[in-house]
């Protein structure tokens, strides 16, 4: 952006000390969105003052953090919003020049490595041992618990390229390959847990206009592959005193997957007294349910 006269003017009052004059000159300077970014990146290297160097960074950030927002708008409009593509904006908070394309290069040739190992023969079960052995065996992906609450583990470029990660950034991936190959998995909205399910669709073809009919064959934990039956996740629910809601079994939509994701994320960053990236999960979670 080139710098014209009242940009000028409003960074040259970045180190005003009347805070009332700093809160109008910022308002101000975040009117341009993240277009002002290198110019306040190359205020803050000509600026030895530490006190304005923090409020450069907390403007950068805030313009960042308004330009995802609304990126986040976007996609929680789109007719299909993608899992992946939700996954990387989520990364973007941490990781504002995140490569996308890399990222999706990868999704793409973990895709290939699945597919060649695939075929029409193969039961439901045979298709999850082929996705497991290439994402835990070839990969080497290895899943954390939730409760180890390490921001990191969330993102998916950090996941990918370290070999770690949680329930839901392994979840996401694997969800995206079994999309991107035609197999029925989802998550599901059991509590306390994120898991995922292969779903069978049994049509009437007597009835052709009845609604087909999606039951779960069996359960996924996408921390370590391990698959879990029926009677399993009754247990499971009747150890923690949830009884068997309907809505535990139904497929959640992409928007709840990243919902249920950020609100997780609050949380780790509740339990690490950052309380100010917290309610920035909370705003970006107020973002989709708006939309």
């Amino acid at each position: 952006m080139q710098l014209n006269r009242e940009i000028q003017a409003l960074l040259h009052l970045v180190d005003d000390p009347d805070r009332e004059v700093f809160d109008t000159v910022a308002s101000q300077l975040l009117r341009y969105g993240k277009e002002i970014i290198p110019n306040l990146e190359q205020l803050w290297e000509t600026t030895e003052d530490e006190g304005v160097q923090y409020r450069i960074e907390n403007l950068i950030h805030r313009a960042l953090f308004t330009d995802l927002q609304h990126e986040f708008a976007s996609w929680a409009r789109e007719p299909a919003p993608s899992l992946f593509k939700g996954a990387m904006l989520v990364a973007k908070y941490r990781y504002p020049e995140l490569n996308t394309q890399q990222l999706m290069k990868q999704l793409d040739q973990m895709r290939r490595n699945i597919w060649l190992e695939l075929n029409y023969y193969l039961t439901p079960l045979e298709q999850i041992n082929v996705v497991n052995s290439i994402l835990y065996n070839y990969y080497k992906l290895q899943g954390k618990e939730i409760t180890e609450r390490d921001p990191a583990l969330f993102y998916i470029n950090a996941t990918m390229e370290n070999k770690q990660g949680n329930a839901f950034s392994i979840g996401v991936i694997y969800l995206s390959l079994c999309e991107l190959l035609d197999i029925p998995i989802f998550a599901v909205g059991l509590p306390r847990q994120f898991v995922i399910a292969y779903f069978d669709t049994q049509y009437h073809f007597m009835t052709p206009d009845t609604e087909p009919v999606q039951t779960i064959q069996f359960y996924i934990d996408p921390v370590n592959g391990m698959v879990y039956t029926q009677n399993d996740v009754e247990v499971y629910l009747k150890k923690i005193g949830a009884g068997h809601e309907e809505h535990f079994f139904r497929p959640l939509s992409n928007k709840e997957v990243i919902i249920r994701m950020l609100e997780e994320m609050a949380l780790t960053y509740d339990y690490a007294n950052e309380e100010d990236k917290s309610q920035e999960m909370h705003q970006l979670i107020t973002v989709l349910r708006k939309d």
